[in-house]
């Protein structure tokens, strides 16, 4: 499945609920997963993380769908490597970006 795909299946099932809700609530649904993430990874939850990833990943699919933003296209920032230094792998300086 493509990220375009994923982002267009995580809009069936969800959009009209999400949108409804606005960002500003998306978005708290959105951080709340992360902090299941940032657990599961803590106590290194291997039977977990999937999951976790898979959450972050569709609350961060829905948060740029009613902000009508195409994760494709937002992945386009990083096709020729690191958008700071253009190299990949990455070669800014340890106090640049990212």
């Amino acid at each position: 499945m493509t990220l375009h795909e994923f982002q267009e299946l995580v809009e069936g099932i969800y959009f009209e609920r999400d949108n409804a809700r606005g960002v500003a609530g998306t978005f708290m649904w959105f951080l709340e997963e992360v902090g299941e993430l940032a657990r599961a990874l803590r106590a290194d939850d291997r039977e977990n993380l999937s999951e976790e990833f898979a959450d972050v990943l569709a609350w961060l699919s829905t948060l740029a769908s009613i902000s009508g933003v195409r994760l494709r296209d937002a992945a386009r920032r990083y096709a020729d490597g690191c958008p700071y230094c253009g190299h990949a792998p990455c070669t800014c300086p340890r106090t640049n970006k990212p």
